[in-house]
């Protein structure tokens, strides 16, 4: 009997596997087994950190429209549950873009909540 050795689909899987620990550090930048301990953590990392990447930009977000709505004579809290009383749908996401990039825009929204306040 001829012995075996599926040589080409291993050699396809290691490949596989070493190319995408393309830049890795040392050896387990090429030998397999260290390569494939060190791909699982990059892995679950990336998994994680692809969640975590929502919650910091949210606080960023977050503290730009802080730091406008102080400079407008409003809190933020008081910015968006003013904001909501009024009715007006703008995301924090949109909110800290108006706060960086047009300020007139951002004071009239401010303006707009403090007159829903009362």
């Amino acid at each position: 009997m001829v012995r075996v050795t599926c040589a080409v689909s291993s050699r396809r899987r290691r490949k596989k596997i070493l190319k995408q620990a393309k830049g890795f550090f040392g050896d387990r930048k090429n030998h397999i087994r260290q390569t494939k301990n060190a791909l699982m953590m990059a892995m679950a990392y990336n998994y994680i950190h692809r969640k975590k990447k929502k919650a910091e930009f949210r606080k960023l977000w977050t503290q730009r429209i802080n730091v406008a709505s102080r400079a407008c004579g409003i809190s933020y809290s008081k910015l968006i549950h003013g904001l909501s009383l009024a009715k007006c749908s703008v995301n924090r996401k949109m909110l800290a873009d108006l706060a960086v990039n047009d300020p007139d825009s951002f004071s009239a929204l401010a303006e707009t909540a403090k007159k829903a306040l009362g």
